[in-house]
């Protein structure tokens, strides 16, 4: 099954940046060929269900490898099954009208 999440991942323990926390978590998604958008406030990335929850699994294991000692993460997902749909469509579709 396709997802679609919207991550935000918040290493705590380490300090007020966490950028190379989030640099180390895109690295993971894009090894794992998954596509992404980085945003001011998380990370939207879609893929099939599997392979998006493994990946988020792999960052929390690699930002306490990191050292961080807590991790909070929020995920925002959707699925559907009606048609096929990108992040690029459902972004084109609100700058259509705009």
């Amino acid at each position: 099954m396709k997802v679609m999440i919207d991550l935000c991942v918040v290493p705590l323990g380490v300090g007020v940046s966490v950028s190379d926390y989030v640099a180390q978590c895109h690295r993971i998604i894009a090894e794992a060929g998954l596509e992404s958008q980085l945003h001011a406030y998380g990370t939207n990335i879609e893929g099939e269900w599997d392979a998006v929850f493994d990946a988020v699994k792999k960052c929390h294991e690699q930002i306490h490898g990191m050292g961080a000692p807590r991790i909070t993460t929020t995920i925002k997902l959707g699925t559907r099954t009606d048609r096929i749909q990108s992040m690029a469509d459902k972004v084109e579709s609100v700058t259509d009208k705009l």
